[in-house]
C-alpha cells in the first residue's frame, strides 16, 4: 500500500505546460466536455472533483486503479478530490451489456463499501489545503422518499434521452431487455453529481468512457436544475495491443486486495506485459516522468530481451499497491524458485502465493518424484519422468534429483512445501500432507 512517505514523493511532470497536457500525453483522455475549458479549469484555482466506485465486489481491480490514479494526479495539481463509494448505487448496479446484475444484500454491500473505502484511502492524501474527502451516496439517497425522488429529481430527465444512452440501448436490443431498476441507475448517478455540486461546489466528475452516459446525466441534471455548466472526463478503456481486455486472465480480474490477487501474482502480471503495451502502461500506472519513460521506450526498441521496462513497471505498480516490502518479497520468491536465491529465506505466505500460481498438487512425503512430475503435468508419462531424472534435469528445491526412486522425504521445506523443477524454467508446486 502507498505510505505517507510514498505519497510525498509523488509528483506530476513539471516539463508539461499544464496538467491537461500531461493527462493527454499519458493517454488518459478519451472523451470529455469542453477540452479548452477543462484545460483552463485544471490550470487555475483549486476545484473540487470526484469519481465514484460501486461496491459490486469486495475489492477494486485494475480498471478502478486507472480512476484512482487520475484522482491522485489531479490532486497533485492542487485540486480537492472526493472519493465516492456507492452505498446506494451499489444496491442497484449500472446496466451491464448483456444481462441484469445479481442484486447483493444490503449487508453485503455495506461490508464491501468499507473494503473499497479503505482501498481508495491508501492512494490519496488526506492532509493539507486540498485534502481528500470520502463520501457515500447512501447518505443522501436513503432519506429520499420515492415521491420526493420523482418530484425533485425525476422531473429533470427525459425518457427519450435516457433511451439513447449506450448502456441502455444495448440492453434494449438484447434478448434480456432491461429492468426499470437498472434503467434508473443513470438518474442516481446524476443525483450524486448534483448533491456534490450543491454541498462541495464539485464541478468535475471522472470515470471510464463506458460510463459516459452516466457521467453526462450528472452534467445535464446540474445544467437543468441549477443553470450551471460542469465538466466530465472519460478515460479510455485499457485494452491490450491484440484487442483483448486488459487485466483479465481466464475470466479472472486482477484485484487490488492482496488476498484475492497475491502480490506475487500481481507482480508477475505486470512483468509479463507485452513489449507493444509496456510503455502505455508506464504512462497510465506510474508516476515516472516523460524523460524516464522515453528512456525505457528506447530500451524496448533496442534491447527488448532485457525487459527493463517490464521490470520497472512491475516494481513501480506493485510497490504502489502493495508496498515495497511485499514487492521485494515477490521478486525474491521468483528468483528463489529458479535457483537464484534461498527458498528457506522466503516467508511461507509469499512462497505459497507463488506456488499457487504454478501447476501444483498435494502429496505425502513418501511420494516419488517421478510420479509428481506426471501429477503436475511437467511430463506426460512416468517413462518421460524417469528419462528427465536420468538426464539430470529434475530438481526439488533447487537440488538435483539423481535417483529414479527418489521421494519427497528430505526435500520438504519447513513450511511443508517443495518446488519441483524440470529444466531451467518449468516449475510446479508441491504441498506436503
Amino acid at each position: 500500500m502507498s505510505t505517507p512517505a510514498q505519497l510525498a514523493q509523488q509528483s506530476n511532470d513539471a516539463t508539461f505546460a499544464t496538467l491537461w497536457d500531461e493527462l493527454v500525453w499519458r493517454g488518459l483522455i478519451h472523451v470529455s466536455t469542453d477540452a479548452d475549458e477543462l484545460k483552463k479549469l485544471l490550470a487555475g484555482a483549486p476545484i473540487t472533483y470526484y469519481c465514484g466506485f460501486d461496491p459490486t465486489a469486495p475489492s477494486l481491480h485494475l480498471g478502478n486503479l486507472v480512476q484512482i490514479l487520475l484522482l491522485r494526479r489531479i490532486q497533485l495539481a492542487g485540486h480537492k478530490p472526493l472519493g465516492l463509494v456507492g452505498g446506494s448505487t451499489g444496491l442497484v448496479g449500472d446496466p451491464r451489456p448483456t444481462a441484469e446484475r445479481t442484486l447483493n444484500t444490503h449487508e453485503t454491500v455495506a461490508e464491501w463499501v468499507g473494503y473499497l473505502r479503505s482501498q481508495i484511502e491508501k492512494f490519496l492524501s488526506f492532509e493539507g489545503a486540498n485534502a481528500a474527502r470520502m463520501v457515500n451516496n447512501l447518505d443522501w439517497t436513503a432519506p429520499l422518499s420515492a415521491i420526493d425522488f420523482l418530484r425533485e429529481i425525476g422531473k429533470y430527465f427525459r425518457v427519450g434521452t435516457m433511451l439513447k444512452k449506450d448502456a441502455v440501448s444495448a440492453r434494449l436490443n438484447s434478448d434480456a431487455g432491461i429492468s426499470y431498476t437498472e434503467f434508473s441507475y443513470q438518474i442516481l448517478q446524476g443525483l450524486d453529481f448534483l448533491e456534490l455540486y450543491r454541498t462541495y461546489d464539485c464541478v468535475l466528475q471522472t470515470g471510464g468512457s463506458d460510463q459516459w452516459g452516466n457521467l453526462t446525466s450528472g452534467t445535464d441534471l446540474i445544467h437543468r436544475a441549477e443553470g450551471k455548466s460542469v465538466h466530465a472526463i472519460g478515460t479510455p478503456l485499457i485494452t491490450n495491443s491484440d484487442g483483448t481486455k486488459f487485466g483479465k486472465s481466464e475470466g479472472n480480474a486482477v484485484w487490488l486486495d492482496g488476498s484475492m490477487t497475491s502480490p506475487y501474482a500481481f507482480y508477475q502480471f505486470w512483468l509479463n506485459t507485452d513489449d507493444a503495451d509496456v510503455i502505455d502502461r508506464l504512462k497510465v500506472f506510474t508516476f515516472l516522468t516523460r524523460a524516464q519513460i522515453d528512456e525505457l521506450a528506447t530500451g524496448v526498441a533496442d534491447e527488448p530481451f532485457k525487459r527493463v521496462a517490464q521490470r520497472t513497471l512491475a516494481y513501480e505498480v506493485t510497490s504502489l499497491v502493495h508496498g515495497t516490502a511485499a514487492t521485494d518479497a515477490a521478486i525474491a520468491a521468483a528468483a528463489a524458485l529458479f535457483g537464484q536465491g534461498e527458498l528457506t529465506e522466503l516467508d511461507a505466505q509469499t512462497l505459497e502465493s507463488a506456488l499457487r500460481e504454478l501447476p501444483n498438487t498435494t502429496a505425502p512425503a513418501s511420494a516419488q518424484v517421478a510420479q509428481l512430475l506426471v501429477d503436475t503435468a511437467l511430463v506426460d508419462s512416468t517413462s518421460a519422468a524417469r528419462r528427465a531424472i536420468a538426464e539430470g534435469g529434475v530438481y526439488l528445491n533447487n537440488v538435483k534429483i539423481e535417483a529414479q526412486d527418489a521421494t519427497l522425504e528430505g526435500h520438504v521445506l519447513p513450511s511443508r512445501m517443495a518446488v519441483l523443477r524440470r529444466g531451467k524454467k518449468t516449475l510446479a508446486g508441491i504441498f506436503v500432507e
